[in-house]
């Protein structure tokens, strides 16, 4: 693993910084298997407009603290410890804390994240967010609250980290649209 990247600054308090190959090919392959078959994957349901809904995707919290939005609580689980081990790491190469883990499985280009920031209460007041992706590539887009003309996207890749920092999700959202092509 290595930390180091190219560094998107989105405001004087925001930024990005990504690496493209944080894992090596051998890692991302290895921690890809790993995931798909020892992770206890579900598909939660939300509260969007007063509907209960399923997010388009599967995910596993892991975290000291129950974990709670739109209407849905994820119980505190220990993580498995290939991915405790690669939380601790970025911990050491960022001198950032990271209290938490939410893993995410996207099926296929159908499972999607729609405009959203992680910014609940329970979060912190400005949470720190770094993002592994594994398997395909996959397009990433973040915009400004007040002003979506402001706004950068990326394509994610296996073994790539992206770190979101500073005012990131207070000032921001983030998305992974649909790629019906993936």
């Amino acid at each position: 693993m290595r930390l180091n990247g190219e560094t998107i600054s989105l405001s004087e308090q925001a930024s990005l910084i990504y690496s493209e190959q944080y894992l090596n090919p051998h890692e991302s392959e290895s921690l890809l298997d790993f995931c798909l078959s020892a992770i206890p994957w579900e598909q939660s349901q939300i509260l969007m407009f007063g509907k209960r809904v399923a997010i388009p995707r599967l995910n596993a919290w892991y975290g000291e603290h129950a974990y709670e939005y739109s209407g849905t609580t994820f119980e505190a689980r220990q993580p498995p410890a290939p991915l405790e081990y690669i939380q601790q790491q970025l911990m050491k190469e960022t001198a950032l804390t990271f209290n938490s883990l939410l893993a995410n499985l996207y099926r296929d280009g159908n499972d999607c994240m729609g405009w959203h920031s992680d910014d609940e209460k329970s979060l912190g007041s400005c949470p720190q967010i770094a993002s592994i992706s594994l398997g395909a590539v996959r397009k990433f887009s973040i915009r400004n609250k007040k002003d979506h003309t402001l706004k950068h996207s990326l394509e994610l890749g296996s073994g790539s980290l992206l770190l979101m920092l500073g005012e990131c999700q207070t000032k921001w959202q983030h998305s992974l649209p649909r790629m019906r092509q993936v």
